[in-house]
This record gives structure tokens, sequence and C-alpha cells, in this order.
């Protein structure tokens, strides 16, 4: 049997149509969703979420809102899940599976918040269950869901009905000893986590591929499960990857660290992004090497992070691991701190001294913000790369190094070079191996993994017990642009975990208190510290809600009469996308679909 868009023959097909279009010009009904906990009418509902599917079908692309889809054969996905396991063996292929599916659940969980803001967080985790049933991995039926705003506890049951996965892996191995749905886990995990602004993790605790009739998860708040260091080694791109401590959040007692390489478990790498996976492997590959890294990326991205780590997993990992700020140092004591000095060579050096090369003999000497280096010291350096050896300040011989480099900057090096600022051929020793570090806002993905992480670090670290996040906290977390990225994260969780009240909840007045520029949908925060936006508390606030939303629903009947009812178009004259002027319209009892 085809399958084939059909248009009316009133009008030419759109560029862009949405499976809601087709549904109402062919008449056929896009269906209930069963939810007994949950009404199938609480906004976003099946129809509000199929609004967002769109079809091109004169460019060939798919779209999920704004994010672009593919229709692929159930059959090519099971040739290649088959391909992983074999070439890889079960467990990593597992592992891939399992970060794919977190991924998708992670933006689906962002498509979710930013078009239906409002939406009960019941409701809004319902409406992961309908995205992935309208994606065709699996029809999800609720068992039962439950979550605490007062505590962020989340609990829920779920029973997976038709699992394609099971499908693909039933036919190509027959019926095992384990669970098989690993993208769908990931899924849940990454869409509940991201939805919630904490840790959720997702456990198959029965398998069509174990021969069970049916699939049945149960997903728990992290600290809730005794060994979630089994659930979470899935959603590691590699071992040093490390995870928060899920033994609850503070206390005077903190359990040992569970991750399993790095020697110290203030190392821990956190993250389950493609960008940050990409960057994971890459340090695996080049950490056994004595290759020089050049890690590039904006202020705060993690670059001493990730080079503290490829010195904890590389063969040097017994000897110095040196850090140096260049841009710390002053430009008179740049060569004698990274070259050493010899006794008299200047007025106060009384003693000769060795420099951070000599003192990272063996090891690894990180250069952290190189391009702010003298030309001169650039000279130095170069020939200490090219010679491996360095000569002190005021010195008359030459003494061997054996030091791994590592750099880091912040700053085009290349359009540095053009300027005359850098040293073309110091730029190309440097330029061996480079790792790029995206910035936090484009790797949202791992925010709710940091969020988790970070309040775990510093309720441990300052003795503060604190419960997690209020939903208008996750909302703004996860809506902020970070331009100070994760080193800003890791600040604002730590304010808050020292102001907020003990066992109590981190509110957006206790992240938010330095004069920062939240989005306009979520929240504003003046210099004074108080509040102002749409989710403001102030009387000011209150008192004029009912103007605001009567100016609200002014706008919408407006601009829906000038389109003549047609929302799509409405949408486009105000500004918004059609989900968000659907759902504001409904609410306001404007339209009743």
């Amino acid at each position: 049997m085809s399958c084939k868009l059909i248009k009316t023959t009133n009008s030419p097909l759109p560029e862009r149509i949405s499976l809601a279009d087709v549904a109402r010009a062919t008449g056929a009904a896009l269906g209930r969703f069963e939810a007994s906990h949950v009404g199938s009418e609480e906004h976003p509902t099946i129809a509000d979420i199929s609004e967002c599917l769109f079809f091109s079908p004169g460019d060939g692309r798919i779209w999920l809102q704004d994010q672009r889809m593919v229709l692929l054969h159930t059959e090519a996905l099971g040739s290649l899940r088959r391909e992983l396991i074999d070439s890889l063996g079960q467990e990593k292929a597992r592992g891939l599976f399992t970060r794919a599916g977190y991924v998708s659940g992670a933006r689906d969980a962002q498509l979710v918040r930013k078009h239906w803001p409002d939406a009960e967080p019941a409701a809004a985790a319902m409406a992961g269950t309908r995205l992935h049933a309208l994606e065709g991995l699996v029809k999800v039926e609720l068992v039962h869901a439950r979550y605490d705003p007062e505590t962020s506890d989340y609990e829920g049951e779920f029973i997976w009905h038709h699992s394609i996965e099971d499908d693909e892996h039933i036919a190509a191995y027959g019926i095992g000893g384990s669970p098989a749905c690993w993208m769908q886990v990931g899924y849940a995990t990454g869409y509940v986590s991201t939805l919630f602004g904490r840790l959720v993790v997702f456990r198959e605790v029965a398998c069509r591929s174990m021969g069970e009739s049916q699939c049945r998860v149960i997903g728990k708040s992290a600290e809730r499960w005794d060994d979630v260091e089994e659930d979470m080694r899935y959603l590691r791109a590699r071992d040093f990857v490390g995870a928060a401590q899920y033994d609850g959040v503070g206390g005077a007692e903190p359990q040992a660290a569970a991750l399993p390489t790095p020697p110290r478990k203030n190392d821990a790498m956190v993250g389950a992004s493609s960008a940050f996976n990409a960057a994971c492997h890459l340090l695996h590959r080049v950490a056994p090497t004595t290759a020089t890294v050049l890690f590039t990326g904006e202020s705060g991205v993690g670059k001493e992070k990730f080079a503290s780590m490829l010195h904890s997993i590389g063969p040097r990992r017994d000897k110095p691991f040196i850090a140096v700020n260049c841009a710390a140092i002053p430009e008179t004591l740049i060569e004698s701190e990274l070259f050493g000095v010899e006794r008299g060579a200047y007025t106060g050096a009384g003693a000769a001294r060795p420099g951070r090369f000599e003192r990272a003999h063996g090891g690894t000497l990180f250069l952290d913000e190189i391009g702010t280096l003298s030309y001169a010291a650039q000279g130095k350096l170069l020939r200490t790369l090219q010679e491996g050896e360095v000569e002190r300040v005021g010195g008359t011989r030459s003494i061997q190094v054996d030091t791994r480099v590592v750099a880091a900057t912040n700053v085009d090096l290349r359009q540095a070079v053009r300027e005359g600022k850098f040293r073309d051929d110091l730029f190309f020793r440097l330029n061996v191996f480079p790792i790029h570090l995206p910035p936090l806002r484009e790797r949202r993905d791992d925010v709710p993994l940091l969020m988790s992480h970070f309040l775990q670090h510093y309720g441990r670290k300052h003795g503060r017990r604190v419960a997690g996040f209020t939903q208008a906290a996750v909302k703004a977390l996860l809506n902020y642009d970070y331009p100070g990225n994760i080193r800003e994260l890791q600040n604002l969780i730590e304010r808050a975990v020292i102001v907020a009240p003990e066992g109590g909840l981190l509110e957006v007045h206790h992240l938010f208190t330095s004069g920062e520029t939240l989005d306009k949908n979520v929240l504003s925060v003046r210099p004074d510290g108080h509040l102002a936006g749409a989710a403001s508390t102030s009387t000011s606030t209150n008192a004029s809600a009912s103007s605001l939303g009567q100016m609200e629903e002014t706008l919408i009947r407006r601009a829906l009469e000038q389109c003549g009812g047609n929302i799509s178009a409405a949408a486009r004259v105000l500004g918004v996308t059609r989900p968000q002027l659907a759902y504001r319209a409904r609410k306001r009892g404007i339209v009743t679909r």
C-alpha cells in the first residue's frame, strides 16, 4: 500500500504542511491518546503536537517544529543496529543507542518547554509519551506517574507496546537475557531529566526481548536508585566521563565517589550531548600519544578540565600536571615563570629557580590563554617545542625537558596570525591536534546533567541540603544563554545552594542575583534584585495580570479577524509559532480546537 500526502484541489500545496493540516484536509482523525491519570485533552494534546510536525514534499525535508526529522525504514535501523552490535559488541552498541535516545528526548523536552511554557508539569511530562508515539518508536501506556513540585521528586511507571527496537532485535538475535529498548530508555531519561531539570533515570524492568509479553519501564529521580552507576555508564561516551554522586544532596557525611577512572572526584566531566561526546572521543584518541593539543572555545567552557583529564588518562598521569594562565602573569615575568631564572639574573633574583617547563618534566604543561604571550615569549616557546630544551633567564646552558605541552585559547589564533599578533610558526606547532569545545548554549542537552551535578557537589561542599529546583528555576536555567558558559552555571548554582533555605527548592531569585538578563518569556532580574516580567511575584505584576490577559486576548482576536480565522497566518502576524498561538487561543476560549 502506498502512502502519500493529499492536497485540496482548491489551493496549491503549501511549501510546508503539518500533520494536522493533512488531517483537516482529508478528514482523517489523528486518534486519541489514552492516558488514565492525565486527561487526553490537557494541553499539549496529540493534536497540539501534530501541529509541530511539518512535511516539505517539494524540498525533501520533514520538520518537528525547528528540528529536522527523517522517515527511516525499520529494516534499515535494524541493519545498523546489527552491524554495530557485531562490530563493537553489545555493551558499546547499547551505549551508542542510549546516548542517541537521550539527545532525542532532550530535544523533544526543549520543544515542549518552548512552545507550551505554561503547561502543567504532569501534562508536559505526558507530552513526551505522545511525541515518542508520534515519532513511531513505541506506544506508551501510563501505569502511574508522580511529580512533587515541593521536592522536585519524580517517579513513573509505563508499559511500552510495539517497540521497534524489540522487533528488530528479536528478528536478528531471538529471545535473550537482557532488555533491548536501549534508545527508548535513553529517550525517556533525556526527556524527563530535561523537563524537570534534575537527573531522572529510567530502567527497563521487563522486555519482550527477554520473553516478556510487554515492556515495562520505571523512572525515578537518580538518587532513589541504589545502583544508578550501572545505568549511567551507558550515557558516557568514555569511561573517564564522570557523573554526579547520586546518593542524596548535601549532608555532613558524603559517601565515596563512584567515578571509574579520574583520580579525584572533583575531576568529574559531565555531559551526554553529541558535541560533548565528540570532544571526549577526540580526547581519548590523542591521550596515549605525545602530540601537542590545542583546546579552543569561549571562556568558561571547561578547557582546563579537559586538559587535566587528558593528562589523567594518558601515560604521564603519575607525573606533574602544571597549569599556567598566561594572561595572569605580567609580561616582564612570563619568561622567568615559564623557563626559570638563574641567580643574579636581575635585581631580586637571589636564588636560581626552575620554571614551569622544568617543574612539569615528564608530565604535562597546560598553557591557558596562550594568545596573550608576548612576541619574545612566543619565540622562546617555539624553540622549546622544537628542541625539547629550555634556557633560564640569565643562564648560559640549555636544560633538556620532556614535557608535553597542551595549550588553550579563547581567541581565534588564525586571525591573530593574520593581524601580526601571533607567530604563524608557533601556531602550526601548537595546532597539531585541535579540539574545539562549544559554548554551553550550543550543548543545552547537557544542562540538566550539569544542574544535578553542581547541585550535589555544592550541597556537599557547603554542608547544605536542598531538594532541587522549582519549575520556574528549571525554565530559567534551560532558557538562559550563559555568556559565562559552564563556569557561570556553576557559580549560579553554588550561589543558590548557599542562600536557599535548608531542605527547600532553589528558586529563580536564589540563582539570578547579579543583574543577569533572562529570556523575556521567562523572567528578568533587575540589578536591585527585584523580579520583573512574566513570572514576577511582585504586587504590581499581580495587580496588572488581568489587564495583561485582556490585552493578550484582544491581540489574538484582532489577528484572527484580520487573517480570516487562519491560525497559521495570525501566528505570523503576531511573531509567534502556530502551536503557541493555538494554545493561547484555546486557553482564552477564543477557539475550541
